[in-house]
């Protein structure tokens, strides 16, 4: 294996373990933001180690075992009180390789919820809970969150860094909270999920364009919570909204890895089983008889694609009145993007391209590619086949995800073709 494959497969290891490294270690030594150090630490000595070593068999609880050993050398050093590092120290037993390994699979649903509750808590602005447990549990970079957040990369990082002394200063306790403070927690959580699952939908950057993992987790977090929490109506939404889109993700990518949009995708791979379960959170949200809020509004758009035998039975009027009651109960500039796409396939690409141009004066869209992106393929079904081109080469140079760059720029080339003739 060379040095490159050998950093490529330690960063793929990190991507899947980190969070369940941090959310570990933070129930060890109940400081998010020293937990994220030792983790980080235990990725250095990895990066050193493994290409001489190789990689272990099992590298979580490899990566767990020295950010443990690396927790109780800190502690020497930094002489801390004796009662805590006593409680650290007596349980360096438990920590072989195997037993890590097995404690792990065991608590950490647990542990990630914890994680996010804990830094959820309302000491913290929803931005910057927000900002920070998706630095965590994603292990997406500040500039990553920041183009989720379509803010500036330094103001992400001020805020994950004031989020982690405010949570150390004020002693946040790693707890699942209960009864009125879990409810003054809950939309902070719900949004971190939902944008954890939105990361692993469709990655910001990098050399896929999907990360199902992530998903997997995002959506086992909404399972539990919908245990926890059941009668909350937009909790089974979100469920309801990640358990339909899950049931796309083969279908997502080609078999090498390449983007293959909704309206192209076999639709008779979508996975069934998943669609009947969110189908049913859906109903049991519904039954609850609250208005639908954002995520519940999300998901019954996403139940109209699921319930379309083909693309072209699409019930896109309904769609784009779903939109319309989006747009009402969490105006963005994001929805009204994807509410323009729905008015084009219901009534016509010109009203879509409309709303998309009143888009372009939009402070916040300005270095978001899927706004090219959307314009060039609504020219395209204009016909205005060289202003499409520019379109998408615009976006192409705007994404960081290399397989969407890809995609954008192959469809450049083609209006380029139907251009010439």
């Amino acid at each position: 294996m060379t040095l490159s494959h050998t950093h490529r497969t330690i960063d793929a290891i990190w991507r899947m373990e980190s969070a369940k490294l941090i959310a570990g270690l933070t129930r060890m030594v109940r400081d998010v933001g020293l937990a994220e150090d030792l983790a980080q630490d235990a990725l250095l000595i990895a990066l050193e180690r493994w290409p001489e070593t190789g990689i272990p068999d099992k590298p979580g609880a490899w990566l767990m075992t020295t950010a443990k050993r690396r927790a109780i050398d800190l502690i020497r050093r930094t002489k801390l009180r004796d009662e805590k590092y006593a409680e650290i120290a007596r349980h360096t037993d438990l920590f072989t390789e195997e037993d890590v390994d097995r404690a792990l699979d065991g608590e950490i649903e647990d542990d990630l919820l914890r994680l996010i509750f804990m830094t959820c808590h309302p000491v913290l602005s929803q931005d910057a809970r927000v900002a920070l447990t998706l630095r965590l549990l994603c292990g997406l970079t500040t500039d990553e969150i920041a183009r989720s957040f379509l803010v500036a990369e330094s103001t992400i990082a001020q805020r994950i860094v004031r989020a982690k002394r405010t949570l150390s200063a004020e002693k946040v306790p790693y707890e699942m909270p209960a009864g009125e403070e879990l409810q003054e927690r809950l939309s902070a959580v719900l949004e971190v999920i939902y944008l954890m699952f939105n990361e692993g939908y469709s990655a910001t950057s990098g050399d896929n364009w999907i990360r199902p993992l992530l998903c997997q987790e995002a959506l086992r977090l909404g399972r539990i919570l919908a245990e926890i929490i059941p009668h909350e109506p937009e909790v089974h939404g979100l469920v309801a909204l990640m358990e339909i889109q899950s049931s796309r993700l083969k279908t997502r990518v080609s078999a090498t890895g390449e983007p293959v949009l909704l309206m192209d995708q076999n639709r008779a791979r979508w996975d069934r089983l998943l669609i009947r379960r969110g189908l049913a959170a859906l109903e049991r949200c519904q039954k609850l008889g609250r208005p639908l809020g954002p995520y519940s509004l999300q998901a019954a758009i996403t139940a109209c694609h699921a319930q379309a035998p083909t693309a072209a039975e699409t019930d896109w009027i309904r769609i784009a009145a779903l939109y319309e009651a989006l747009s009402r109960a969490s105006p963005s500039p994001i929805v009204e993007l994807n509410r323009a796409v729905a008015i084009s396939m219901a009534f016509g690409p010109a009203f879509g391209l409309q709303i998309v141009d009143e888009l372009g004066t939009e402070p916040s869209l300005k270095e978001y590619h899927l706004l090219p992106s959307v314009r060039g393929d609504l020219l395209v079904k204009l016909g205005r086949f060289e202003e499409a081109r520019a379109e998408f080469e615009r976006a192409a140079s705007m994404t960081r995800n290399l397989r969407e760059q890809k995609l954008l720029l192959n469809r450049a080339a083609e209006c380029e073709s139907e251009a010439s003739n």
